[in-house]
């Protein structure tokens, strides 16, 4: 990475068309807080500050501006697994921990991830021999790897009420005579952006080159598949952006309700590419359908198939502080292996031959959603 301070230098008033030209292009910020660890490269949006705006800026707040989510689907498969076996016992160990834990001890890379390293601090925890607390008091990283891992994960395994029962999760309490077929379990309440039943291929492509409009990196994940293709909402949330785009075409942005994820799913279906009277504003459920896979997008006018291939470009955006949804702040992580996680609960659904719109077939209700509701 080159060093913007020496450019300056060597070239003087080029470095503002240089900062210029990254800010348009979305480069992503990096952490500037004390105790936490700082990629290799400096902090680009603190170098193109002079000293003493960089001074005032930490004054006002710090905030993590660089995340590196490259957590495995099979650790995040095991740390969950041990939270839910664990939920409504003497100890309850939250998967976001562990993994937070195992990051630490790796240096935040998860190629050297060992199972048997997780289910050794696991039994530390379960035994009675230590906590969470105390196990983590004396290292430096777990508070940035907590709060990075947890703008992810969080609102993703928790109590929720269903109709059917998933395998994998803990039934807490049986319904009333007069509840209707209702369960309170405790598990994965998010879902994969695919349906059940949809066939889609996909591979880690966050990071490659795009050079539609200007050359840039794909902050998201390509899912390849049929037009048509139900694609559904991943974790509940509030419809914040519906409509077109040029680089995404149709296109759907939900938020997430603790403000920390902003959910992109793009390139949706020419013509009908929204779920049937799904508007902006709108509270939306982990488990229904929104919109349709399509080749929309790389167009200015609207509603044009201009991408080559089928396929649902969906992008996670982390949001620590407001000044990061727009602009050079703006995070967004690979959500490859997420996928591959949340593959294992794909929401089933059925088709209105009438209407031709695809529903889900097994309801559930979301506390997070109900509550939303309620303080609406």
């Amino acid at each position: 990475m080159q060093d913007y301070r020496k450019i300056k230098a060597a070239i003087g008033i080029e470095l503002a068309a240089v900062a210029i030209s990254a800010a348009i292009l979305g480069t992503r910020g990096m952490w500037e807080g004390p105790g936490y660890p700082e990629p290799a490269g400096g902090n680009l949006v603190a170098e193109q500050l002079s000293d003493g705006e960089q001074e005032d800026s930490r004054k006002k707040k710090d905030y993590i501006k660089w995340v590196d989510f490259n957590v495995t689907s099979e650790a995040m498969k095991q740390a969950y697994q041990i939270d839910v076996d664990t939920y409504g016992k003497e100890v309850h160990l939250n998967w976001i921990d562990l993994l937070a834990i195992v990051a630490v001890k790796n240096g935040g890379d998860f190629k050297r991830y060992r199972p048997e390293e997780m289910s050794e601090i696991a039994e530390k925890f379960l035994a009675g021999e230590s906590t969470v607390e105390d196990y983590t008091k004396d290292m430096k990283y777990f508070p940035y790897y907590r709060e990075a891992y947890g703008a992810v994960l969080e609102g993703m395994v928790g109590e929720y009420k269903a109709e059917d029962v998933q395998k994998d999760s803990a039934v807490t309490e049986k319904p009333a005579e007069d509840a209707s077929r209702w369960q309170t379990c405790y598990g994965l309440k998010a879902f994969s952006p695919i349906a059940k039943g949809f066939p889609y291929s996909d591979y880690d492509d966050f990071g490659v080159a795009r050079s539609y409009g200007y050359r840039r990196s794909h902050l998201g994940h390509d899912l390849m598949g049929q037009v048509g293709t139900p694609v559904v909402c991943v974790e509940s949330g509030k419809v914040t952006a519906l409509g077109w785009n040029q680089y995404g075409g149709w296109r759907i942005g939900i938020e997430s309700f603790d403000g920390r994820r902003y959910y992109y799913y793009a390139h949706l279906r020419q013509n009908r590419p929204y779920a049937e009277g799904l508007k902006e504003g709108d509270i939306v459920q982990a488990g229904d359908v929104i919109g349709y896979m399509g080749r929309t997008g790389y167009s200015k006018k609207e509603n044009v198939n201009n991408i080559d291939e089928p396929h649902l470009h969906f992008g996670l955006q982390l949001i620590f502080d407001e000044s990061q949804r727009e602009g050079s702040g703006e995070i967004w992580v690979s959500a490859y292996e997420l996928v591959k996680f949340l593959s294992a609960n794909r929401s089933e659904v059925s088709r209105n031959d009438e209407t031709k719109e695809w529903t889900r077939i097994n309801r559930t209700m979301d506390p997070d959603v109900e509550g939303k509701h309620a303080a609406e």
